[in-house]
């Protein structure tokens, strides 16, 4: 029966398509985690014949239908499901994660016409944030970071003085990651100095103030104890040579 009504929905599909059917093109992005519904016709649910969401995801195709007398298929197996209510019939998608982004493809016929839609679905997904200090040669670097969002994160300095350079990157998966690095002028004090990072995820945008890492304090390590075995080095040379002429006046006094 599953796959008589499968070649059933093949079959009313492929007749739309034939006829013309107008289909509406549209774009949507939903947060990651959310629960997202999609409707595929405005058409009460007592008028509904049949409705087919043919899916595109990244790693696979698959397809969920349903008719009025009950029979319905699902070769998604990922938690999608046609839901209904007293007035409509929706797809549902529970956490939608970047596995759910693709192109969903619906088919609705109801007594007396035909409804088509393409919704292409994306994420958007907050990016991990962070801030530092690095050195480079005799000049202090700041860093701000936003790793793996979606879309990408705006990144912007407290501090215009100096010009910042970005980069930006993805991964294979599409998410970005974005990081800005700005040189601070000699004399100015790393504390006055925030970063704000901005993203559609985020209600408001989030400040960070860059800040000395584990990674760095050794520099200063290292450069304190060298300072300190050159001052004992100099100093331990002016009193070789202080005790060697004390030596050489005491002998020239006898």
């Amino acid at each position: 029966m599953r796959e008589m009504m499968w070649i059933f929905a093949v079959i009313i599909f492929s007749v739309c398509e034939t006829w013309g059917l107008d289909t509406v093109v549209r774009n949507a992005s939903f947060n990651l985690g959310s629960d997202v519904n999609l409707t595929c016709s405005n058409e009460p649910r007592s008028e509904v014949i049949y409705v087919l969401w043919k899916i595109d995801l990244k790693h696979k195709e698959c397809h969920i239908a349903y008719t009025n007398d009950g029979q319905s298929t699902d070769s998604c197996n990922d938690g999608k499901s046609l839901r209904n209510t007293p007035t409509a019939l929706y797809l549902h998608i529970p956490n939608f994660s970047n596995d759910d982004v693709g192109v969903y493809q619906c088919e609705t016929v109801y007594t007396g016409g035909a409804d088509a839609h393409i919704i292409n679905m994306d994420i958007t997904a907050p990016p991990s944030i962070s801030a530092w200090l690095e050195w480079k040669g005799n000049k202090t670097v700041a860093v701000c970071k936003a790793e793996r969002g979606k879309p990408a994160a705006s990144i912007s300095w407290s501090h215009l003085e100096n010009s910042s350079s970005l980069k930006t990157w993805s991964g294979s998966d599409g998410f970005f990651t974005v990081e800005s690095h700005l040189e601070l002028p000699e004399n100015m004090d790393p504390k006055t100095l925030s970063c704000t990072v901005r993203h559609p995820y985020w209600e408001e945008e989030k400040t960070l103030v860059p800040k000395l890492t584990a990674a760095t304090r050794p520099h200063f390590t290292m450069m304190s104890i060298c300072i300190v075995v050159i001052i004992i080095a100099v100093l331990a040379v002016i009193l070789f040579f202080a005790k060697k002429k004390l030596r050489c006046c005491g002998v020239a006094g006898r």
